[in-house]
C-alpha cells in the first residue's frame, strides 16, 4: 500500500473500540502517575540527565549502536576520553533530546525545524530532508517489503502535513496517546532523513507528550520496551502498511506507554529513596553536607572534581577533599581515566545499570 496522507485515510472514531479504550485508560493512568512521581524530585535535571542517558543507550541499541554503561558514563564526565565511536554517537542522542526539549518548552510547538535540528545533532550534519530516493526496507530473504517515498517533493509535503497533525489539536480529534502512535508510524514510514530516522522518531514521541502537557519533563522512554519486543515492533509497522491494521499498532504503543511508565515510576522511586538515604547519612556525618552536594552526586552517575567545583562554587582542593572523604565513607568509588579521577555513585549506579558495584579504588 503506498504511503498516503494520514487524514485522508483515518477517522478518529476508528480507535474508539473497547480494547483500545480500555488500554488507553490504563496507559493514561500510568502516565499521569509518572508525571506526579517525576515532579516529586526537587531538581528535575537529575532525572533528565540519568534517565535521558539510559534512553540514549537503549534507543541507539535498536539501531545496533551498542555501548556499555561504564563507557557511556565515563564519556559523559570526560568528553575528550578515548571512547568508542558508538559511545560518542549515544551521547549525541542525549544532546539532541535536550535541544529538542528546550525548543518545545520555549515555543510550545514541535515543528519541522525542531525535528531537523534534532536529526542534525544526532548525525552532526545539515543534510536535511532527503533529496535522493530512500533506502528500501528488506526482509531476511532480501525481498523489499517497504519503500519510503522517493520524490523529495513528496517527502516535504508529507512532513508539512505531519507537522500540522502534530501541532493542530483540532485537525484530528483523538487522545494524544493515540495521536502519538499515529505520528510515530507516519514519521517512520516517511523516512525523511538519510540516517537517524529511528532515533529521531523516538525523541519525537516523548517531546510530543511534553508538548501536550502529559509530562513536564521528557522521562517516558519507549526504547527499552521496543528493544524487548523488536520483532513485534517491526512486524506491526509493516502490517499497517500492508493490511491497514492500525488498531493493533495503537494497542502496541499504548501497552508500551503503560509498561514503560510503570517501570520508570519504579526507577524514580528507587532514585528518590537512594537520595534520601544518602542525604541523611551525609548530613549526619559530614560538616560539608549541602543539598547542592546531593544534587551533584545524583545528577552525574560518574562525577568529578570539576563538576563539584562548579556546582558548589568551591576550590579544586576543597572539592577533592569532599570527594575523597565520601569515598572513604563508602558513598563513592574512585576510579582513574588518564591522569584524572572520577567518582562513581555507589547508590545510583546499580539503579541505572542493574549491576552490583565492585569494590576497590
Amino acid at each position: 500500500m503506498p504511503l498516503t496522507r494520514l487524514l485522508d485515510r483515518l477517522a478518529p472514531d476508528r480507535f474508539e473500540t473497547a480494547p483500545i479504550l480500555k488500554k488507553l485508560a490504563q496507559a493514561s493512568r500510568k502516565l499521569a502517575e509518572l508525571k506526579g512521581v517525576a515532579a516529586s524530585i526537587p531538581r528535575q535535571g537529575i532525572l533528565i540527565n540519568t534517565l535521558g542517558m539510559q534512553e540514549a543507550k537503549d534507543s541507539s541499541a535498536i539501531e545496533n549502536i551498542v555501548t556499555t554503561h561504564d563507557d557511556l558514563f565515563r564519556n559523559a564526565a570526560f568528553p575528550d576520553y578515548r571512547g568508542s565511536p558508538a559511545t560518542k554517537e549515544v551521547l549525541r542522542y542525549r544532546q539532541a533530546l535536550w535541544a529538542g526539549f528546550d525548543a518545545v518548552r520555549k515555543d510550545g510547538l514541535l515543528t519541522n525545524n525542531i525535528i531537523l535540528d534534532i536529526q542534525a545533532e544526532l548525525e552532526r550534519n545539515n543534510a536535511g530532508f532527503r533529496k535522493l530516493p530512500g533506502t528500501a526496507l528488506k526482509d531476511g530473504a532480501g525481498r523489499t517489503v517497504y519503500q519510503p517515498p522517493q520524490n523529495p517533493d513528496t517527502v516535504l509535503s508529507l512532513m508539512r502535513e505531519l507537522e500540522n497533525f502534530i501541532n493542530d489539536d483540532q485537525a484530528f480529534d483523538a487522545d494524544p496517546l493515540i495521536k502519538m502512535a499515529l505520528i510515530h508510524h507516519q514519521f517512520e514510514s516517511i523516512h525523511p532523513f538519510y540516517d537517524g530516522n529511528g532515533r529521531t522518531g523516538r525523541i519525537i514521541n516523548v517531546l510530543y507528550l511534553v508538548k501536550q502537557h502529559l509530562l513536564d519533563i521528557p522521562v517516558l522512554y519507549l526504547s527499552r520496551y521496543i528493544v524487548r519486543t523488536k520483532p513485534d515492533y517491526y512486524r506491526l509497522l509493516q502490517d499497517v502498511r500492508d493490511n491497514d491494521v492500525w488498531e493493533e499498532w495503537v494497542l502496541y504503543m499504548l501497552t508500551a506507554v503503560e509498561q514503560t511508565a510503570g517501570e520508570t515510576i519504579t526507577t524514580i522511586h528507587a532514585i528518590k529513596n537512594a537520595m534520601l538515604d544518602v542525604k541523611h547519612r551525609i548530613r549526619a556525618g559530614y560538616k560539608f553536607y549541602s543539598q547542592d552536594l546531593i544534587n551533584n552526586l545524583f545528577s552525574h552517575p560518574y562525577t568529578k572534581i570539576e563538576f563539584l567545583q562548579s556546582d558548589l562554587n568551591v576550590s579544586r582542593l576543597t572539592a577533592t577533599k569532599y570527594l575523597d572523604a565520601l569515598t572513604e565513607g563508602g558513598f563513592l568509588h574512585k576510579r582513574k581515566v588518564g591522569r584524572s579521577n572520577y567518582y562513581i555513585n555507589v547508590a545510583l549506579n546499580p539503579i541505572l545499570t542493574g549491576e552490583a558495584m565492585q569494590g576497590g579504588e
